[in-house]
């Protein structure tokens, strides 16, 4: 399935709930034009290209394997999980990556977002336009693009470690929303201010690199000393979504319910700041721009 299929097929699996959702025809068709703009986005994305919209599984399929060549046969990286022989090889690069899977959607949406605004001046100056939407666009392409790595990530996971499909899968879903709303909210954030201040993009750019290091991706928990462990999972809300990802799929249960909740909470305290600041800030662009 293409990058484009998987969003037509998301906005089906939408539209049945419909009945259940309580939304207005206003807002619905307010999703309708989400959807076709972010399947304009990814085709914009890989047009002209030979494979197109595959490049999204071969470069994550890439990733996935470069990091499991490296630590599982060159490194030779043990790590232990709990069901999960130490032997193993390949344990570290599918834990590495299944870490930096929600990081990779998450890093790439929001730098995207913060020119989601600039990059469409024709859009803004048309008074009729949902400005509100423009920033949703790369967030969300990114996190359809991010899929095709966790499909992949699931079945090297199958076929070399857990040999079965674990039903915590299921709860992939509930580990995005926290993901989304944080993403989205800085994307707000970033979007409406770049309007007035360039420099953000370029700013954000060493804010990412620090949080990525501040947050146990590419090392384990436990190496962070014991009284700061308990500060990086309640208030990085990223930490408690890569661990969550990989108790999900390596390990096939989940036990940081705790720290998910103070994530969405964080998440949607920043969405609904990012999203009035955006709004406050949306009668001026026109004029800026």
């Amino acid at each position: 399935m293409t990058v484009t299929g998987t969003a037509v097929w998301i906005w089906r699996q939408i539209s049945k709930l419909k009945p259940l959702i309580p939304l207005s025809d206003s807002q619905w068709a307010q999703l309708s034009l989400l959807r076709i703009l972010v399947q304009r986005d990814i085709n914009a994305r890989y047009k002209g290209s030979v494979f197109g919209n595959l490049w999204p599984l071969l470069n994550q399929l890439a990733q996935l394997l470069i990091y499991t060549y490296v630590f599982a046969i060159v490194l030779q990286v043990k790590l232990s999980l709990k069901g999960v022989s130490a032997d193993n090889s390949f344990v570290f690069g599918l834990w590495l990556f299944a870490g930096l899977v929600p990081w990779i959607a998450f890093s790439s949406g929001l730098v995207q977002s913060a020119a989601a605004v600039i990059g469409q001046p024709n859009l803004v100056k048309k008074v009729i336009f949902p400005l509100s939407l423009l920033p949703l666009v790369p967030i969300l392409s990114s996190l359809i693009e991010s899929t095709f790595g966790l499909m992949a990530l699931i079945t090297f996971t199958v076929l070399f470690v857990s040999h079965t499909l674990y039903p915590t899968l299921l709860l992939i879903p509930l580990i995005w929303l926290p993901q989304l709303l944080l993403t989205a909210g800085l994307g707000y954030f970033a979007a409406g201010l770049t309007v007035f201040i360039r420099d953000v993009p370029q700013t954000l750019g060493v804010v990412l690199n620090l949080w990525f290091y501040a947050t146990p991706l590419i090392y384990p928990a436990e190496m962070i000393p014991q009284p700061f462990q308990r500060w990086i999972f309640w208030l990085n809300p990223l930490a408690a979504i890569g661990e969550m990802y990989r108790d999900t799929i390596l390990i096939g249960e989940e036990t940081h319910w705790g720290e998910w909740a103070v994530s969405v909470l964080i998440s949607s305290a920043v969405f609904a700041a990012g999203f009035w600041c955006y709004r406050r800030l949306r009668p001026a662009f026109a004029d800026v721009l």
